[in-house]
């Protein structure tokens, strides 16, 4: 009986030890998994040498600093991962990346409430408009993203839109009367060139040089940052400063992957949005100023006076009527404000 009841003991000290083992490699598997760092990978369809690409660079450095390397941040600009940013956004609203920073007139498809950006005239100046996301505007398209799965983390700027061609200066509305122009698949500007006389058509930026080159488009309207890196300054005689547009850079992340995330490493990434926000600001408007006065010695260049552009502006209203409807008044007023 001794015996049995010796084995009996050894049995159980046997089976506390193992349970003790159990319970220390579980910690231990437990406490390693805690401290393996979140990846982030973002799409950016710029290149390097851009004021988005080093927004991003800064998002990362923050990032990672703060959390001290618990983020990982990896940015592949060049389209390197989808070919459009419709494809990237679409990925972020998957989960098969965490991020990326689309121009906002693709996010137009996804939640309609941005389409109030692409009104022509809507802001004076990129200031202006900074202004306008910085505040109730900002917040109002940020809602909108969560809707359909996205979080807004940042707002960069991609200047204001100018207008080249190879006609004449734009100097009020009756020189856009049959001008062959090229620009986004964005209806509100479509339907705003087109009301204005001229003969706008969507087209690949990628191919636009040699279209310009070869005379399938009397002109264009983009950045003054773009015209210059593009070159497309080589292939047109004329640039109109109009700052008839805006378009803001959007840092997006999925929502389930934000929310998942313990809160301190949430707000790490609310401070490195707000780092990507004034860090792309300031290098877009630098790199923006320095384009416009290198394409003054390279283009003949005027800008659209105030009166032209007050007849302009009033033969838009019947755009500004139709899409006022769809984007909901309120938003349009506030944005206006």
């Amino acid at each position: 009986m001794r015996k049995l009841i010796g084995i009996f003991a050894i049995f159980t000290l046997l089976i506390v030890a193992a349970c003790g083992d159990s319970d220390a490699s579980s910690k231990s598997a437990e406490s390693s998994s805690t401290d393996e760092p979140y990846t982030i990978t973002i799409s950016n369809s710029v290149e390097e040498d851009s004021a988005l690409h080093e927004g991003l660079m800064k998002f990362k450095e923050v990032a990672e600093e703060k959390s001290d390397g618990r983020l990982q941040v990896e940015v592949f600009s060049n389209a390197e991962l989808y070919s459009s940013e419709r494809e990237a956004i679409e990925a972020v609203q998957a989960g098969n990346i965490e991020a990326a920073s689309p121009a906002t007139a693709p996010l137009a498809n996804f939640a309609e409430e941005f389409m109030v950006l692409d009104l022509l005239f809507l802001f004076d100046d990129v200031d202006e408009a900074n202004a306008a996301l910085d505040g109730e505007l900002g917040d109002k398209l940020n809602e909108s993203l969560e809707t359909v799965q996205l979080k807004g983390l940042g707002w960069g700027s991609a200047g204001m839109t100018q207008l080249t061609n190879n006609a004449q200066p734009i100097e009020g509305m009756e020189d856009f009367d049959g001008l062959k122009i090229r620009t986004m698949e964005n209806n509100i500007h479509l339907d705003s060139l087109s009301e204005l006389g001229a003969n706008p058509q969507p087209y690949a930026f990628g191919e636009l040089y040699s279209a310009l080159q070869q005379n399938i488009f009397d002109g264009m309207q983009t950045t003054g940052q773009l015209i210059e890196s593009s070159k497309v300054f080589e292939v047109q005689k004329y640039m109109t400063i109009m700052d008839h547009s805006f378009t803001a850079e959007a840092l997006i992340m999925n929502k389930d992957f934000y929310e998942s995330l313990p809160e301190e490493l949430q707000a790490v990434l609310d401070e490195a949005g707000a780092a990507f926000t004034e860090h792309e600001r300031q290098v877009s408007k630098e790199r923006d100023e320095k384009a416009i006065e290198f394409l003054k010695e390279n283009l003949e260049v005027n800008v659209l006076s105030d009166e032209a552009k007050a007849e302009i502006i009033e033969a838009l209203q019947p755009v500004y009527e139709k899409y006022e409807a769809e984007i909901g008044q309120e938003l349009v007023d506030l944005a206006r404000q």
